[in-house]
């Protein structure tokens, strides 16, 4: 189980809470307006919190320096690139997202490393494949046998500084592409991973949990 913050608690941040909790997950959502609250089903458990959403002291209170992920899902694109903003640099949120309506913005965001989901794109979905682990190998595309997927790979900061030829050997899989400042980027054989890389690649579907729990740890040291 881990825990989730989530800012706004309009229908796509009322789904998310939604979806988190029956997955298992703490939730905390924040909303300046308590009267946001009410959609949410009768029943829920996360902890609800009104305040705004980038406010240190509000964003303690929902609980973000434990936050496996921050979604920012508000109305306001300056509100959610600064709380989201706020949550990867002060309090070092591992996962971070905002939703931006303007698509001009979120490629200048995207290429300043925060991830965001454009309005005329948007669905909670997109949001969970950014969040959720067990969703980025749920993966972008699979071939017709459906035992190879691309997809999105979660790695330890360890693996900064190593070649892409290192994690492919680790892990088994095939490096398609970098994501890096927003653009995607082919790797050559001497392409070290960077810090804000998104590291998209073929594997084995029925390996999946394999090549996650081995890229989660740092590669071991050479004695």
């Amino acid at each position: 189980m881990a825990h989730f913050v989530i800012m706004g608690c309009g229908r796509v941040g009322a789904t998310l809470a939604h979806t988190l909790e029956d997955a298992g997950h703490s939730v905390a959502i924040i909303d300046q307006d308590d009267r946001a609250f009410r959609r949410l089903r009768q029943g829920f458990t996360g902890r609800k919190v009104t305040g705004v959403g980038f406010d240190r002291d509000t964003l303690k209170q929902a609980g973000v320096a434990e936050a496996y992920a921050f979604a920012a899902v508000s109305s306001g694109d300056n509100s959610n690139i600064l709380a989201t903003r706020v949550a990867r640099e002060t309090f070092h949120v591992p996962h971070v997202v905002a939703r931006i309506y303007d698509p001009g913005r979120a490629e200048i965001y995207q290429r300043l490393g925060i991830p965001t989901v454009a309005a005329v794109r948007w669905s909670a979905d997109q949001v969970l494949r950014r969040i959720l682990p067990e969703q980025h190998l749920a993966g972008d595309f699979r071939e017709p046998s459906g035992r190879l997927v691309l997809a999105e790979l979660d790695l330890d900061a360890g693996w900064i500084g190593h070649r892409v030829s290192e994690i492919e050997k680790a892990a088994d899989v095939r490096v398609a592409y970098l994501t890096r400042f927003g653009e995607g980027l082919l790797p050559e054989p001497g392409t070290a991973y960077q810090d804000g890389d998104t590291v998209h690649a073929m594997l084995q579907v029925d390996r999946s949990s394999q090549i996650a729990q081995i890229l989660a740890k740092a590669p071991a040291k050479e004695s």
